[in-house]
């Protein structure tokens, strides 16, 4: 059986639409995802399409040395190779943050998925490959597509803009203004987007990016577009593909918009249900203490005594947090990722701006160099092993969604001790003369003192 796939509403699945068609939402105004045909799938034995995989990963054949399109037949199968815009995302390395696990922990079986070594420097190339190539295929098919359209809060933009530039496509970001980073302007820019400073937070980019896209020459880019997630859920098959086909006890990523948290569960499910894995690992979505909706909802539904629902959740206005990237304060990925969470136990857990910029300082004390929103993951680890949730035993991998290169302002500003709130690893240069033998003692003393 040929593997086939297509988009259907999450509240019912009788509403069915080709992947090829320009549409975001359902009749009734509800999410819709990409659904594949299990049974072809279930066609090819596990240990095939493990052999595949393997065969495939890293490679040179195109398009399946990519991380993504090693997994063609369970992502996007009727988009033509000669189709696919591919700038080798995925493949990253599963970090053994050995020394930050057991000095800073006490979790020595402790992983990072290093997604921001991909090429823009964060997951969402994992994303964009797909829903690039998917817009290379419709308009190969004759689809009246002028431009790709997205709200960002950086690492979108910065995604969307190169994958458009490699594919000849036209792209326009809207961006909230003075609220990312230099870095992550720049990355548009410099890809030659159609850039847009708006005066709002990211939840007001949001609102015109929708009405933007009701043109359906101007086509959605956003993780409202369960293109995007077909993309982002092949983390799962990298990790348990690194644990040559284990399953890790825990996953634990931050939360913003909440794409990826459905993204990863979707993964480890499918997986499931064809059989290359035997069970779930269970997930942990990571939220700013300024901008956490859902930590506010699961914490009513704790109250409760049961599982989180849809109904327990309240949009809120996200407040400036360091972890930029996931100041949302309604996102719109909220009922895949309930869904989500309660297939896979999920715990929603929060970090205080203090704890997220403490946690990635000790992280890059051990030899890491991740984003503020890694460090909001991490924070919510430490308090999680501490509270016993996660036992000293088990295996934990947490995704680390970008690269620190692109939040410098972020760590310049807590070693140089201008964040509100105490640094106590903060560290700055030591200003010497030019004198070699000042120099030289200067150092040992240091060293001295830091024995």
């Amino acid at each position: 059986m040929r593997p086939r796939a297509w988009f259907q509403a999450v509240d019912d699945e009788s509403e069915r639409y080709p992947l090829t068609e320009v549409i975001y939402r359902s009749k009734s105004g509800g999410l819709l995802e990409v659904v594949h045909d299990l049974e072809a799938l279930r066609s090819r034995s596990p240990a095939a399409w493990i052999r595949t995989f393997d065969e495939r990963y890293g490679r040179t054949r195109w398009p399946y040395g990519s991380g993504v399109w090693s997994k063609h037949e369970w992502v996007q199968p009727h988009v033509s190779p000669q189709n696919v815009v591919s700038l080798y995302e995925g493949n990253t390395n599963l970090f053994w943050a050995e020394r930050y696990g057991k000095e800073y922990v006490g979790l020595p079986d402790l992983w990072v998925k290093q997604c921001g070594t991909s090429h823009t420097g964060s997951f969402k190339d994992l994303g964009m490959t797909v829903l690039v190539s998917s817009v290379k295929e419709m308009i190969a098919a004759g689809k009246p597509i002028r431009a790709v359209a997205c709200a960002s809060t950086g690492d979108t933009s910065a995604a969307l803009a190169a994958y458009g530039a490699a594919a000849a496509i036209p792209v326009v970001v809207l961006l909230p203004k003075g609220k990312i980073t230099a870095a992550q302007l720049v990355q548009p820019i410099a890809n030659g987007a159609l850039v847009c400073a708006l005066d709002t937070d990211f939840d007001g980019c949001m609102r015109v990016v929708q009405r933007l896209t009701e043109d359906p020459g101007l086509y959605l880019a956003n993780s409202m577009n369960s293109l995007r997630v077909e993309g982002q859920k092949t983390i799962s098959f990298e990790i348990v593909q690194q644990f040559d086909w284990e399953v890790p006890d825990w996953v634990l990523v931050p939360g913003g918009n909440l794409g990826n948290v459905s993204a990863i569960a979707k993964g480890f499910l499918e997986m499931l249900e064809v059989g290359l894995i035997s069970r779930l690992p269970r997930l942990v979505c990571c939220q700013a203490e300024k901008a956490n909706p859902l930590y506010r909802a699961y914490q009513r539904a704790a109250e409760a005594g049961r599982d989180l629902e849809l109904a327990d959740f309240e949009p809120m206005e996200a407040e400036p947090t360091l972890a930029s990237a996931i100041r949302i304060g309604d996102p719109v990925s909220l009922p895949k990722a309930v869904r989500a969470l309660v297939s896979c136990r999920g715990v929603v857990e929060q970090a205080s701006e203090s704890e997220l910029a403490d946690a990635a300082a000790r992280a890059d004390r051990t030899g890491m160099f991740n984003c503020p929103h890694t460090g909001v993951a991490l924070a919510c680890l430490e308090k999680l092993v501490a509270a016993g949730t996660i036992e000293k035993d088990e295996r934990v991998v947490v995704i680390s969604t970008a690269h620190g290169l692109k939040f410098t302002e972020f760590k310049a500003a807590y070693h140089r001790g201008e964040l509100p709130f105490d640094a106590p690893l903060a560290n700055q240069p030591i200003e010497l003369g030019s004198d070699p033998d000042e120099v030289v003692d200067a150092i040992h003393r240091v060293l001295d003192e830091r024995e």
